[in-house]
Formats: structure tokens, sequence, C-alpha cells
């Protein structure tokens, strides 16, 4: 069958002409279609389902939000393990599914899932699903930045949320826009709750005040002279004199008791739960753009810079839009590398088969079958999905040696076959008969090849997202190649083969080289019949000679390494392992419970402190932003920063500048960013210290060794006394209420300011809350009328729990 295939490819030029420039055309399409990116994803295929339950402890979130989740879904279908987090207000589950399965599938799955569980939450709480995107659709961050200095950080903060986020979030393939740093805008109301007394006011009764006072209506349509009025009710909050007009009820002379009247209103910023840093020149707005699963993230990062480019007209005067990471330059990178090297690959190939074959029309049908295999390739690529990344086109790096071993043994064949022909004889039939003469057994061989990457698809996990790209390209090209083999080559070497065919021994380079090889072979072959006649007969199994080479043979199986060492010089073996370690450098916990401002002050010391980040001679990129994400854990941070393009000893520098960090961090050296909380020991507590981290420091290879803190989060807690607000007629909710609002305050409405929205915050004076003294005296209405010290209804007490 191979042997006819190839004589009808060879006498069928048109048809296999025209199939190959519909297979060229057909490959560029594919490549120009065929997504970029610098790694494979190797993530899970998982869900993250995200409540948010504003200001609750991470004990409460777990208790009442998290672990009610994580059983909920435990039995969803092809669930492979259910993880739960829980932070100060927010909790997080990660449900990762076996591999294989559709992502939109899992998402519906767990939609289902979670309208069993949604009755149980507290009221609230309500679960959202996180990004439809993966743990690399991390790819572009930008900041906001005013050069004029007219605009704080709140009116940045502001123009990011409601109009440069929306913008983005527009752009197609942008899965999430996670917004960051700045101050978010809210209205401030602050009680007196001495005042409060003296009106005979409760707390509950401000709050439902506030509520109603910020509310539009609708009273259906009025008819006017032949036309409809639409009627409205306008009544939303605008300023902070609509807040102080508010009524919260009268006097005994039957006197209005307006909002201003009982406390203070204003502007102000809410609760950061986290910073943005840009240069270590300070705070910063600005975001961090997801990428939606399955995209094109190149494309979609250019739309995104394009996007950027179209709104800075509409942004105030002076603030521009600055990128603080963009992925894209890593893509072109590592795109542009493997291409070199594919380059590189190919023409030392073609090089390699002129100066042997000493043919150039010859080397061409090799050099031109190269490149079609390759194309073909990529179609293959774009129907199942395969993206370019380093893995992928690797494989292709991998197999472009053997790819051209059949053109050229054909090649070979036939100059041998021309060679001897006799003069007259037709030289299109005796190039037919040399390629069917070999065709078949390297059209096998190379099907052999083929197949011997099938058991890195039985891979599974990781490892099999890392390698199958690099298996199915290295199949596509090799199962191409064969193809081309037995169908192109045959019609090649017919157009190209021509003119005068110079025999092996006329080639200057293959002449030197026998002249090289003759006398180690029969070297080697005289060595072997002295050995011979001195063992006698090999074939006698208990031989010495026999044993002695089984016992070396054994020897060297045992130690594993011998094969390696046989073909490799010691000296050049990489101890480094697999896969490279990545750099340490970019995340660095800080002291569980420390304020945001203390981690930012330490992120800033990274840029200016003793590492001066930013001044580093080193570095290349202006930009080296930090700080502390949004609803991330709140004792991490995380720095990144911008170098120049690779130079070993730049990078030996600041790798030892980076171990000197590291023991300054493990030996409590005297470090100032210490004393902040970037860098810290174990603890005090001899616990926490235990013999496991100094076993581990001892290991060989160890550079640097630190215990992850189980505990160390603050706790102010409140235990309510039962029998004592059985005696005034309180409930534990009454408790709480004044516990959640009076002290750590509660948004109670939001104000609609056109596109904007902002919170309206009730709690009580901040001197009235600032040590344990003044929370003893914060007073709880009850039933009868009195306001009684909440000391009197709880015990007050610091504790430490899981942060």
């Amino acid at each position: 069958m191979i042997s006819r295939l190839i004589e009808w490819s060879a006498t069928n030029r048109f048809i296999i002409g025209l199939f190959t420039l519909f297979a060229i055309a057909w490959g560029l399409w594919a490549i120009g279609n065929t997504p970029l990116d610098a790694i494979p994803d190797l993530s899970d295929v998982q869900v993250i389902v995200q409540t948010e339950w504003a200001e609750r402890s991470p004990t409460l979130v777990e208790d009442q939000i998290t672990y009610p989740i994580v059983v909920a879904l435990l039995s969803a279908p092809k669930v492979k393990v259910v993880r739960g987090f829980s932070f100060f207000g927010i909790s997080f589950v990660y449900v990762i599914f076996q591999d294989g399965t559709d992502l939109y599938w899992a998402r519906t799955r767990v939609l289902e899932y979670m309208q069993g569980v949604q009755d149980r939450l507290p009221d609230g709480a309500t679960p959202i699903l996180g990004p439809d995107a993966t743990g690399v659709g991390w790819g572009f961050e930008y900041a906001l930045v005013d050069e004029t200095g007219r605009h704080d950080l709140a009116q940045l903060r502001t123009l990011n949320d409601w109009y440069v986020h929306h913008w983005l979030l527009s752009v197609p393939g942008v899965a999430e826009v996670a917004r960051v740093g700045g101050f978010v805008k809210q209205y401030q109301v602050t009680i007196d709750p001495a005042t409060l007394l003296g009106f005979k006011l409760h707390l509950e009764r401000v709050i439902e005040a506030i509520r109603k006072g910020n509310n539009d209506t609708g009273g259906r349509v009025v008819e006017f002279t032949g036309r409809e009025y639409m009627v409205r009710g306008l009544g939303y909050i605008k300023s902070i004199k609509d807040v102080e007009a508010i009524v919260v009820g009268t006097d005994e002379r039957g006197i209005p008791i307006l909002v201003r009247d009982i406390g203070r209103v204003g502007l102000g910023p809410d609760i950061r739960r986290g910073v943005a840093d840009l240069n270590g020149q300070g705070d910063v707005a600005g975001g961090i753009v997801v990428i939606r699963y399955g995209e094109n993230a190149l494309d979609v990062i250019q739309r995104i810079k394009d996007k950027i480019r179209q709104i800075t007209p509409s942004l105030p005067e002076g603030v521009r839009i600055v990128t603080t990471y963009d992925r894209s330059d890593l893509i072109h990178r590592s795109i542009a590398t493997l291409k070199e090297k594919l380059l590189e690959e190919s023409l030392i190939v073609s090089v390699v088969s002129i100066l042997f074959l000493f043919h150039f029309r010859s080397a061409l049908v090799a050099i031109l079958t190269l490149p079609i295999a390759i194309l073909m390739s990529f179609v293959a690529m774009n129907y199942i999905g395969l993206g370019s990344n380093i893995m992928s086109l690797g494989g292709i790096a991998i197999a472009i040696g053997a790819m051209i071993d059949a053109a050229i043994v054909m090649i070979e064949n036939a100059h041998k076959r021309l060679e001897h022909a006799a003069p007259g004889d037709d030289r299109n039939r005796i190039i037919i008969e040399a390629a069917k003469e070999v065709g078949k057994p390297l059209f096998y061989s190379l099907l052999i090849i083929t197949v011997s990457f099938i058991p890195v698809f039985t891979l599974q996990a990781q490892e099999g997202r890392l390698f199958r790209p690099l298996a199915f390209t290295k199949t596509f090209a090799m199962f191409f190649s064969s193809l081309l083999s037995v169908t192109l080559v045959p019609l090649l070497m017919i157009l190209l083969i021509r003119g005068k065919i110079h025999p092996e021994h006329k080639n200057p380079i293959s002449r030197f080289l026998i002249w090289v090889y003759n006398p180690i072979v029969h070297a080697v072959l005289k060595w072997r019949e002295d050995h011979d006649r001195r063992c006698g007969a090999l074939a006698a199994p208990h031989h010495p000679c026999l044993r002695e080479a089984g016992q070396r043979v054994h020897a060297a199986a045992l130690r594993g390494d011998a094969p390696v060492h046989a073909g490799y010089p010691p000296w050049c073996v990489d101890h480094s392992g697999f896969p490279t370690p990545p750099d340490p450098g970019s995340d660095h916990q800080a002291l569980p419970g420390g304020r945001v401002s203390v981690r930012q002050g330490g992120s800033r010391d990274q840029r200016h402190g003793p590492g001066a980040l930013r001044n580093d001679r080193d570095r290349h990129q202006p930009e080296a932003g930090g700080g502390v994400a949004e609803g991330a854990d709140r004792g991490e941070a995380d720095r990144r920063v911008g170098q120049r393009p690779s130079d070993p000893r730049r990078d030996q520098r600041l790798d030892d500048a980076d171990q000197g960090e590291d023991r300054h961090a493990q030996h409590g050296d005297p470090d100032p960013r210490r004393d902040q909380g970037t860098w810290y020991k174990a603890g005090d507590d001899p616990a926490n210290r235990t013999g496991d981290r100094d076993g581990a420091q001892a290991c060989p290879g160890t550079r640097s060794v630190f215990a992850e803190r189980t505990a160390g989060g603050y706790y102010l807690d409140f235990k309510i006394k039962r029998d004592e607000i059985a005696r005034y007629g309180l409930t534990v909710t009454d408790v709480e209420d004044v516990i959640e609002t009076a002290i750590g305050g509660s948004t109670v409405t939001t104000t609609i300011e056109g596109r904007e929205r902002f919170p309206v915050n009730v709690r009580y004076f901040r001197g009235l809350r600032d040590s344990l003294d003044d929370l003893r005296r914060v007073l709880v209405s009850t039933p009868m009328g009195p306001q009684i010290p909440i000391t009197q209804l709880v015990d007050l007490k610091l504790s430490t729990a899981p942060p």
C-alpha cells in the first residue's frame, strides 16, 4: 500500500501540489488563530464561591458560612476536593473538579447545589461565583496616577470604581476587574450616645430614620393639557446637608430632632482592607484585570490596551492610567525565544543536509518538507484547542531533527541508484523505485517514533497539563512528516533531483569523516577478535567473561545513574532538579493582625529601605508596585518589580541580596523592617519555635525556613451574660446590634448619585470606642426606657484565635 501511494504521489503532480498549497494556506490561517501564551495552564478545574459578610470575624464566617457551603458541595458530581477559607468579613470555598471537567458545566452544578444552602446562610450573606478564569488569568494591572495633585485618593478610587472598572469590564475576554487601593468615599454619621440618652432615643430609631430618608419612588402618571407626566418622588441623599436634615424623632415640645442634633455627619474613607503602592511614592488606586478561561490572552491584553487609549481622553485633566503589569511582554519574549530556536534548528538541519548531500537542489527536498509539516501541526493544534506556548512549541523543536530523516534517507538512496544507473535509464523511474525501496520501512519507523510519546498522555494532574501540549505537538509533527515522506517527498525528489550527482567519496566532509572513523572501527573489531580468542566460546552461559560482564551490568543497573554518566561527563550534570524552583522574592508575609498601614509601610520600605528595590541600578522598569489586595489573606503582601532582560551576573547579585535578606529574617539580625511587620521570626511563644524549623534548616540545600502561623488573630470578645440581659428584658440580638452598629459601625443605606454609589455608615464617636474603658461605657437601650452600660450585660476580654 505504501509503495502504491509513493508511486501515485510521484505521478500525480497536480493533485499533490494542490493539496500542498491548501495545507500551507490552512497552516498559515491556523498560526494566526492559535492562542499565544507563555506557559500552559496548569490550574485545576475549579469554581470559587465567594461570600461577603461585612465586618464579621473569621470564626463567625467559618461557622455560619464556610462550613455549610463546604458540606453542601461535597456531594456535587465530579468533585475531587472542596477547600474552605474564612477571613475577616469574607469566605472563599474552592471546589476542585476532576480533570477534563468542562468549567461551565462545573459552574452550573455549583449553582444548583448552592440553591439548597442559601436558606441556611445568615441574612446579608449572598454567595456569588468567582470569575470564570483560572490561575493564569491574571494578565494585566494598572494604576490611576494624578500628575497635577488636584485629585485625592477618594476621587481616584471613585473614578476607578464607577468608570474605569466598567469600561474595562466591557472588553471582550475580560472576566473580572478587581479594584484595589485608594479610599472608598463614605458618608459617616457619628452619634453621641449621651445626646441620644438626653433625647430618649434608641440607636435603632436613628438607623431606621436614615434608611427611610434615602429613597426615590414613582406614582404612575398624571395627565395635563393632553400630555402624560410620569410621577417621581425624589428623595435620594445627595449631600451631607441631606443627611443632617433627616428627622429621627420629636422632643417633648414636638420640635423635630434631626440627625445633626444628635451627632456629626461628614465624608470620610471606608475602612480599608487593602492598599496599593507605586514606586514607593505613596498610595494609588488601581486594578487587576483577570482574563476569561479559554480566551487568547495576547488578544485580550491588546484589546485592554486599545480600550485604555480610547478612554484616556475621558479621564479628568492630569489623570492617566499607568500599566504596572503586562503579561503580553512575557508572552512575546517566550514565543520569540522559541521561534529563534526553531529557526536555528531549521537552519542547522538545512546546512547539514546541504553539506552531506553535497547537492543543493536535493537538500531542498528536506528543507521544504520541514516547514510544511510544522504548518500542518498548527492546524491540528488549532482544532483541538491547544495554544502556542513554551511547551507546545517545544514539542515541535524536539521533533525537528527526526522530521526530515525519511527525506534524507530517500534522497541518499536515490543518489546511490542514480550513481550506478546506466546512461539513458529513466531518471524518474529510478527515483520512484528508490523511494519505494525504503519508503515502507521509513514510514513505519517514523510512526514508531510518533507513538513513542503516547505514555506521556497517561500523566495526570499538573504533570499531565504540563507535558501533554509537548506530547501532542511532537506527535502531530512526526505524524505529518511521516505522511509527507510518502506523498510530497517523492514528488519533490522528481522535481529537484537533477543535474550531476556527486559520489559520496567526492564529498570532502564525508571523506574526512570516513578517514577518521575507519581506524576506530578497525581497532574495535580487532580488539573484539582478540577478546574472542582469549575467552573462547562466548556462548557458554557460565563463561567467566559473561559472568563478569553481567556483574558489571547488574551493578550499573543498581546504581541507576551509570547509563547517564556513561554518556554524559559528570561535571556537566545539572543537579538543580525539575521543575526549576520559583524565585521566592515576590511574596512577603506580615505579622497576623497588623494594621493595613503597617503592612503598607513595610511594603514601602522594601523600595526605599535596606533593599532599596526602586533605586537598584540593576532594575529596569520604574514601576515597583506592591501592597495588600482586598479580599486576600490579610497577612500577605505582594511586590512586583520590573527587571531588565536576564543577565547572569546581575541575577546572581540580586539573588545574593535576597539571600542576605532571608538571613536577616532567620537569625534575628537587626532589621528595621521587622519592627513594621514585614520580617519576623517564629514568635515569642516557644510552642511556635519547634525543633521542626531547626531540623529543616539543617537539611542540605535548604536556603530559608519559616514557621507557618496557625494562630495570631487578635479578638475583642463580648461574652453576653444571659441572666443579666433577661433581667432587663433584652435579647441577644438587642445587645449584638449595639456591638455591630455602635462599636463596629454599620452601613445602613447607600446613596445613588448618578452612576456613583456611596455607603452611609453609622457608629459612635471615635473617642468613645478607642479603649477598653471607653467600650465598657457604651450604652444599651432597654425596653423599659433606661439605657445601661454594656459592661453590665457582657464580659469583655482580649483573646487570640485563627486569623
